[in-house]
């Protein structure tokens, strides 16, 4: 009888040869089926969490400032009078705040009525999405608070957040008992680690101030909040914002605040080449504040060999503006949107190299100096983009302009000029002087020689 494939003799064979096998490499099978199970164990963990970030269908939009960035100077994310949200709930200098949060609550929730009622209307919208409230917390560990505790901390600190901007929109005015404690609140709304979901503020807004008859829209009310910590004199404007628009959080309805009408894309691949504004002055490009008002951060290059003007807008250096504008940077770098608040930074930074270049803008109404001193002004500005990357520069073209006109006939007699003839006042009056009697001289001269 002819042997087959597959035939008794030839499976024997077969389990002889992993048998020998398994002898040469000296590892039992119950081992290799551990190794095996554990492998395909793993395998699945990495499936599930793949799945359930492709599910989630989001980031986290509230975070920990990075360190290469925090580190330069935390004190620009911490909170200095009120913790919203986990990442500083613990910290014992904002422990006092506590009572004045559950006061304004009170406050909110007394104006409405029904306080069991809009209270337990607000933990059920909370409890409902409370997986994805969590899920826009990065770096949290899940069990920090359990689910009591962290709809808790949500219902009080979105219906602080609505009561405390409600009086700003009452009143028109930061609030009249402590101006200064007011206004660094309404900083802290503002800081990357100090945030809560915009949906569970819209939520809660539903369940509170949305029930009381001629009140203002989230939006309105929160417009009036962004105006006390805007670094621009330029009111803030909501124009941008539509109301099918979402939000992050409050910083993030602050960032698209200053985003064009059609934002767009400037990936560069080095940086332009960078003038400082007494350099630009030399060869008498002078600084006017903004006259376009579709976009808050439009800087715009007008050349013209008689007037060239760089067009910007006009900006408040003090404490404040570090704050607000780090924030917004570091918002930028991490997260999925456009750069446009670190390509004005930057734009800033090219202008100002020294303390007299503050001077210079200030001089030209587009910057005004409350720090002191143009030294302090301008060590903020050369460290507000340290270690930042930078993919895209909004103002390529203005600078590739100003650039050429830098680098031109026209600019360079006309530095030339102001070096040798206007680089004092004194040399400015012998100019002066050597044309009024060049020109008496000329006049004179048809009569003079009349004369002789």
């Amino acid at each position: 009888m002819t042997k087959e494939e597959g035939s008794p003799s030839n499976v024997s064979n077969n389990e002889e040869e992993i048998v020998a096998k398994e002898r040469v490499s000296n590892v039992p099978r119950e081992v290799a089926d551990a190794k095996q199970k554990t492998i395909q164990n793993t395998v699945q963990s990495l499936v599930d969490r793949v799945k359930k970030a492709r599910n989630s269908n989001r980031f986290s939009s509230i975070y920990t400032a990075p360190s290469r960035l925090r580190d330069l100077n935390p004190s620009l994310f911490i909170p200095r009078v009120v913790s919203i949200g986990p990442l500083h709930k613990e910290k014992l200098n904002l422990k006092s705040t506590e009572a004045r949060k559950a006061a304004f609550v009170n406050e909110l929730l007394s104006e409405i009525g029904f306080i069991d009622e809009t209270l337990h209307n607000c933990v059920q919208k909370v409890y409902d999405k409370i997986e994805r409230i969590r899920g826009c917390y990065d770096g949290m560990k899940k069990t920090a608070y359990n689910d009591d505790e962290f709809t808790q901390m949500m219902v009080m600190d979105a219906c602080f957040i609505l009561q405390f901007i409600s009086k700003l929109s009452g009143s028109g005015n930061l609030l009249s008992d402590n101006r200064l404690r007011s206004r660094s609140i309404a900083l802290d709304l503002v800081l990357l680690e100090n945030q809560i979901p915009f949906f569970v503020l819209e939520d809660i807004y539903e369940s509170t101030i949305n029930k009381l008859q001629s009140r203002p829209s989230l939006i309105t009310m929160l417009s009036n909040l962004l105006g006390y910590i805007n670094p621009f004199t330029d009111c803030i404007k909501m124009d941008n914002i539509g109301t099918e628009t979402t939000h992050d959080h409050i910083l993030g309805l602050l960032h698209k605040v200053y985003l064009p009408k059609l934002p767009n894309s400037s990936t560069i691949s080095v940086l332009p080449t960078a003038h400082s504004a007494v350099e630009l002055d030399k060869i008498g490009v002078k600084f006017r504040p903004k006259d376009e008002k579709i976009w808050p951060l439009s800087i715009d290059f007008q050349s013209s060999s008689h007037k060239p003007t760089l067009r910007m807008p006009v900006v408040v250096i003090d404490n404040f503006f570090e704050v607000v504008v780090k924030n917004l940077i570091v918002y930028e770098q991490y997260s999925p949107v456009y750069n446009y608040v670190t390509s004005y930074a930057m734009a800033l930074d090219m202008l100002v190299d020294s303390p007299a270049d503050i001077a210079k803008l200030g001089e030209s109404d587009v910057l005004v100096n409350h720090l002191g001193s143009n030294e302090k002004a301008s060590d903020m500005i050369k460290n507000i983009c340290k270690d930042v990357t930078f993919l895209d520069f909004y103002y390529i073209d203005s600078w590739k302009r100003m650039d050429t006109y830098y680098d031109s006939y026209w600019s360079k007699c006309i530095g030339v000029l102001k070096q040798k003839y206007f680089s004092s006042p004194l040399t400015a009056v012998g100019l002066l002087a050597g044309i009024i009697i060049f020109i008496v001289t000329v006049v004179q001269l048809p009569f003079q020689i009349k004369q002789s």
